[in-house]
């Protein structure tokens, strides 16, 4: 007997997986606003000369890339309220897990990027007068970022994937809303494949933005950061 597929079910409540989309974007969106500076400044710290600032930092970096993304988000969101009596919602807890382990893995592309960056540059930016800060702001970082991008929108990608499990603190995102309907209809068929073709509309063209930047840098002469 053949599975008779009916997506009519899932249609009827589309506007709430419409709102779970928006809710994934959402914290993906601030994860990536605090994330990215973040890295940044892990990284530069973690390129520093003084091994006092260096290992620690690289020590925080190792420990939330090391960690699970989802035992992150249950010690903050389950226990962190224990320690402190304060409760914090699924929505602040997932941006601030996101936020923090987005950061350790755009620390590495940075420096990644950074590192990447002839020696020469750096004698050449001394050469004409300029101290550390702005050899770095003037002259390595515009050629670093032009490497980083592949790597960094690939960072990207997995991030929006990864918000996924906010759906287990009860957060509306797009699996959590999918989840819902699909245990109301008794259509979990028709709703997860929904819900895939969704991240799938938005994830693919980026991925294919992705590999274009790559082929075009490759031409260039330009090397990518992984």
């Amino acid at each position: 007997m053949g599975y008779e597929w009916d997506f009519g079910v899932v249609f009827r409540d589309f506007d709430l997986l419409l709102l779970g989309l928006v809710n994934t974007l959402k914290v993906t969106g601030l994860a990536l606003l605090f994330g990215v500076p973040l890295g940044l400044i892990l990284a530069l710290l973690r390129l520093s000369r003084h091994g006092v600032i260096r290992i620690p930092v690289g020590i925080v970096i190792e420990f939330l890339r090391s960690t699970p993304p989802l035992v992150q988000l249950f010690w903050l969101f389950f226990a962190l309220p224990i320690l402190t009596g304060i409760n914090i919602t699924p929505f602040i807890a997932s941006v601030v897990t996101f936020s923090f382990q987005s950061s350790a893995f755009f620390a590495e592309v940075f420096r990644g990027g950074i590192v990447s960056i002839e020696k020469g540059q750096w004698e050449a930016a001394k050469a004409i007068g300029m101290d550390r800060g702005q050899s770095m702001r003037r002259v390595i970082l515009p050629q670093a970022v032009k490497r980083m991008i592949p790597a960094f929108l690939e960072r990207v990608i997995e991030l929006m994937k990864t918000t996924t499990l906010v759906a287990t603190v009860s957060y509306a995102d797009l699996l959590y809303e999918a989840n819902t309907i699909a245990q109301a209809t008794f259509r979990p068929l028709e709703v997860f494949t929904v819900a895939a073709a969704m991240y799938f509309a938005v994830l693919f063209p980026v991925s294919l933005f992705v590999r274009r930047l790559e082929r075009r840098l490759g031409r260039t002469g330009e090397g990518t950061v992984h």
